[in-house]
């Protein structure tokens, strides 16, 4: 009955089943596999999170000299840095959204007093605000501040040897950016920015009262494990359905091609016996 699966279609068949729940499980493994780098990614957050803030010369001793090896070792740590803010070398990041809403970040350089610069990312203000738009409503404090941020790689066009998104222009002074690239701020900025950048989480003195602006860059939630545990699960159900749908298909297959045969066989053949059918 189930000889026809001998046949050089149905073992194209058979094999193309098995690659394809070959490849089901595999991508349910590399879900599995991208869980585990979201839990790891999340405990050294929050490892660095919870480590007290370091002053920007303890943990960077360097300064200015810092390899990018050096930041990653430090990303995520919370780091205090004493300044003036360069209000007038500010510039925003174009297409930053907040709670669903679109706007810009706020970069502005805070003078350390030694030569150096630190870039701080204020937060986010929304786009009714324009590059050639007064920035009074979200001036910093003017003296003196103290701050607190957690430290970031700066971002850059191309990453892992691929280019993706807009450009900024190489050269002349700009006010927006599409990214977060220090070093072409640096082009414009009289001190020298340290290859790095802090998201702001405390100020001294504070932002005033008055301006609910810009709005701090929340954390990344840690909680948050992503889909991968519910995608994992749903390729080792399909991988299962395949296994047990198509094995029943091929017997209902048989089964229906034995009825026809036998079926064929009846028509064709003499009741009696005794002569042969007409």
């Amino acid at each position: 009955m189930y000889r026809f699966l001998l046949r050089p279609l149905w073992i194209l068949s058979h094999l193309f089943v098995i690659v394809v729940v070959v490849l089901m499980v595999n991508l349910g493994f590399w879900q599995l596999r991208r869980l585990d780098e979201r839990k790891a990614f999340n405990a050294e957050m929050r490892a660095a999170i919870d480590q007290p803030a370091q002053p920007i010369s303890t943990l960077l001793p360097d300064g200015v000299a810092s390899t990018h090896d050096q930041v990653e070792s430090v990303k995520y740590r919370s780091v205090s840095a004493v300044g003036t803010y360069l209000v007038d070398q500010q510039v925003l990041v174009t297409n930053r959204t907040q709670n669903s809403a679109p706007g810009y970040w706020v970069l502005t350089p805070l003078d350390l007093g030694d030569g150096t610069a630190l870039v701080v990312n204020r937060g986010w203000i929304p786009y009714s605000y324009t590059a050639d738009g007064s920035w009074s409503d979200f001036a910093p404090p003017a003296g003196r501040v103290s701050v607190t941020g957690s430290i970031e790689q700066p971002q850059v066009r191309a990453t892992g040897g691929v280019v993706s998104g807009p450009a900024d222009a190489a050269e002349g002074t700009l006010r927006t950016l599409a990214r977060v690239d220090v070093a072409r701020l640096g082009q414009q900025v009289d001190e020298k920015l340290l290859p790095l950048y802090v998201d702001l989480q405390t100020q001294t003195p504070p932002q005033p009262e008055a301006l609910a602006i810009p709005a701090p860059v929340p954390p990344p939630d840690l909680s948050d494990e992503g889909p991968h545990l519910s995608y994992a699960l749903q390729w080792f159900t399909f991988s299962a359905m395949t296994l047990v749908v198509y094995p029943l298909l091929l017997r209902r297959i048989g089964r229906r091609r034995h009825q026809i045969e036998e079926s064929g066989e009846l028509v064709g053949s003499d009741p009696a016996g005794d002569h042969p059918a007409t």
